[in-house]
């Protein structure tokens, strides 16, 4: 039985959305619109997401699951990704699947022979990082300086400008496609767990050691 399934993530600069069909291990994507922006995560993704059903030739109404990048990713980002798929969730109670946006990527990869490292920004001349060996993941995700991701992959795949900062060869997939993010789905028969961010990264908000904690 198919099912379709919108895809969104914002993990990265390129705002995604999309129409997947899923039929049993087949995953053929109808729509795609990226846009990529990294300040226009909030105004380009749900025009994106209305634009890939229309192109599809489909309605929200018709959609079985949602899935999106949780991934890591800065704060800003994640939240509008991941608050927005909720709400697509909720309103049209159908389930939400949560999955790492460096899988999406890795995923894709799939065909290549060795190890490929999947990179993308993590700001701060920081890279978020994760393995991949036949498109899964082996180690990861981490956030590091480049210097200090593990060495030993055979080819490096992600963010242009950070996948030139290693000596590997170049692949293709650059940002998170929607196709990636449904076929990061380890199990369609499970219930989705709750969404949940990978930032990697502590809150650069502390509380101050004099100021009072008031409970709401």
């Amino acid at each position: 039985m198919s099912q379709l399934i919108l895809a969104i993530d914002t993990a990265t600069p390129a705002v995604t959305a999309g129409v997947v069909r899923l039929d049993g291990t087949s995953v053929e994507a109808l729509a795609e619109r990226i846009t990529v922006d990294a300040r226009a995560h909030a105004e380009r993704l749900t025009p994106n997401a209305v634009g890939a059903l229309a192109d599809a030739g489909l309605t929200a109404a018709e959609l079985d699951a949602v899935v999106v990048g949780c991934g890591p990713g800065p704060f800003t980002g994640l939240r509008v990704g991941m608050a927005t798929a909720a709400a697509y969730g909720h309103a049209l109670a159908i389930p939400v699947y949560g999955v790492c946006s460096l899988d999406a990527i890795g995923i894709e990869t799939a065909a290549t022979a060795g190890e490929v490292l999947v990179v993308t920004d993590a700001r701060r001349r920081e890279v978020y990082w994760a393995c991949y060996r036949g498109g899964v993941r082996v180690d990861g995700p981490a956030v590091s300086a480049p210097a200090d991701v593990p060495a030993g992959g055979d080819a490096v795949a992600g963010s242009p400008d950070h996948a030139a900062l290693f000596e590997l060869p170049r692949l293709s997939p650059v940002y998170p496609t929607v196709s990636g993010l449904v076929g990061a789905v380890a199990d369609w028969t499970a219930e989705p767990a709750a969404l949940v961010p990978l930032y990697l990264r502590r809150p650069d908000a502390k509380p101050r050691p004099d100021q009072p904690v008031v409970a709401r």
